[in-house]
Formats: structure tokens, C-alpha cells, sequence
């Protein structure tokens, strides 16, 4: 089966997605929350270490962490033993208990991974936020962070059009990305249709909810008959719908097998109305599986 080209994803104008002969580099992230958080756990765990340089073996060169999930300290030690040079490495982390010193907080973060800098360094999420000039600050924290070049691009994740208007009023730049959760029972398109807008990438995770947080909803049939056609295990149609849209996605997966088969991604393409079905069958269920919060049922 030949390997389709992969839409190519910006941040800041570059190009951070490729697809060589052998791998998706960085539109497939390898992330290290959910089954890796490791939250008031100051241990450094080998078999996460050794994970990620397995991962970053295979072609996953988009690493993903976050204070919060406190696997800062892996990613670094990966980084550092994998042998590959630091710039073919794509390091993202986040911000989530430092919101009101946000230098302090990279500073910490730089300091567990050994690093200069990161590459893309994220908002995690606004809803501790208590007013939109809180957000506005906070922003303008991240915008020096950048022009420090202690972050190579910066942006937000889990935002909704709500939480990035203060940005859009007072931002020197506006936001690179906005991570958050996307897959066929959640599209939201109002959120997108902004996004788009003022040129934010959309990158997500939750990618397999339908899978795992919602099994036998309206995609799964469907999903299972591509799955057959394509030769691929289900969450690889799942993944491929979203990077056919051009939405970078953050995966993760104990099992080196596993990663592997992810990476399979690679090997096809949904067609376009393969694109449109699956957006018909997903928009007949809502599901929300993570960050329950006050106004969750507003239109996004």
C-alpha cells in the first residue's frame, strides 16, 4: 500500500509536520498524560523514559508533557539518552499550576528537562482563570516567554471561543495552536470556525472517545467497515479522519505494538465523502470526556 502524503501543519508560519518514507513525524504525537500521569509521584519512571525513546525510535518525534502530568522530567531524560540531536525533536509542554507567574513556571519545567527551550509551550487549560483580564496577563506572559526564545511558539489548549476573545483584544500575537479534545462526537464547530478565523493550528487529543469512553455509538459500524477496507485497526481511522483535516494529534500508548500500528496512519487516506459520512454519523451524538466544567453545555 503506498504512503499518502500528510496535509502539512503550521505553527507560526513553519512547517512542522512531515511525512518521510518510513514515518508521520510530529502531525502524531506522542503524549504522556492519562495512562502516564504521574501527579505527586516525584520518581522518575525508567519504563516511561524507555518508552519514549522506543517511540521516538519508531518516528514519533512530536514529544507532548505538562507540568501537570509531572513527565517533564522523562521527556528530558528521553531526550538526552535517544541520540538524536535536539533540533529533530519537537518537545511541547504546558503550563496548569503557575498560571499567575507563568516565567516561573517554564523556568521550572526547562530546569526538569534539561532543555534551552521548548518548542511549543501551551496554556493548559483556562478555566482557573477568575476574569478575562486574567487571561489577557497571562497571554502577554507567554508572548515574553517567546520573544525570550525560551519557547519557540506558544499557544492554549482546552480554550473555547469565550476564553480566547481577551486574547484577540489585547495580544501582541495571537496563538499558535489550541490543543483540545476533537474527535467525531465532538467536531465543534463553532470553536473550529474561529480558529480558523485568526489562523490558530487545531492539534487535539481524545481521538479514540469514541472508541473507549462511548463504544457502540453511531461510528462504530462505519468505523469498522474503513478499518476492513484500509487493513488498519479502528483507531487508526479515527486518527486519519483528523489529520485528513489537518488536525495534529496527540496519542499514547504503553504498548510498543501498539505505537507501531499508529503509525500506520501513514499507509492511506479517507476519501472525501469516507470524510463526510464519518462527519454525519459523529454529529448525531454529543460526548465530552474530559475537563467537565460550568457552561460545558454552550454551543462550541
Amino acid at each position: 500500500m503506498a504512503r499518502s502524503a500528510l496535509p502539512t501543519i503550521l505553527i507560526d508560519g513553519k512547517a512542522v509536520v512531515q511525512a518521510s518514507d518510513m514515518f508521520c513525524r510530529r502531525q502524531l504525537g506522542f503524549g504522556t498524560g492519562t495512562r502516564w500521569s504521574k501527579r505527586g509521584n516525584p520518581n522518575l519512571s525508567r519504563p516511561l523514559v524507555e518508552t519514549i525513546k522506543a517511540a521516538i525510535g519508531m518516528g514519533f518525534t512530536h514529544l507532548d508533557c505538562a507540568d501537570d502530568y509531572n513527565t517533564e522530567a522523562e521527556v528530558g531524560t528521553a531526550v538526552e539518552e535517544c541520540g538524536l540531536p535536539r533540533s529533530e525533536l519537537f518537545v511541547t509542554t504546558k503550563v496548569r499550576h503557575e498560571l499567575y507567574d507563568i516565567p516561573k513556571a517554564l523556568g521550572a519545567s526547562l530546569s526538569k528537562m534539561k532543555l534551552d527551550y521548548v518548542d511549543l509551550y501551551l496554556i493548559h487549560a483556562p478555566f482557573k482563570f477568575k476574569t478575562p483580564e486574567e487571561i489577557s496577563t497571562a497571554w502577554a506572559a507567554m508572548e515574553g516567554l517567546k520573544a525570550k526564545g525560551l519557547a519557540r511558539s506558544i499557544g492554549v489548549s482546552n480554550f473555547r471561543p469565550v476564553d480566547l476573545e481577551p486574547i484577540f483584544k489585547t495580544c501582541k500575537e495571537m496563538p499558535a495552536v489550541n490543543r483540545i479534545e476533537f474527535h467525531p462526537y465532538r467536531q465543534r464547530p463553532i470553536l473550529m470556525a474561529v480558529m480558523k478565523q485568526h489562523h490558530i493550528t487545531p492539534t487535539s487529543y481524545g481521538a479514540l472517545v469514541p472508541l473507549r469512553k462511548k463504544p457502540g455509538g453511531p461510528v462504530d459500524d462505519y468505523v469498522r467497515e474503513l478499518a476492513g477496507k484500509y487493513q488498519v485497526a479502528e483507531p487508526e481511522i479515527l486518527m486519519r479522519w483528523q489529520m485528513d483535516k489537518g488536525i495534529g494529534v496527540i496519542t499514547t500508548s504503553s504498548s510498543e505494538d501498539r505505537l507501531k500500528n499508529y503509525l500506520r496512519v501513514c499507509d492511506f487516506k479517507l476519501t472525501d465523502e469516507e470524510q463526510a459520512e464519518m462527519n454525519r454519523l459523529g454529529a448525531k451524538l454529543l460526548v465530552k470526556g474530559f475537563w467537565p466544567v460550568e457552561g460545558a453545555d454552550d454551543p462550541e
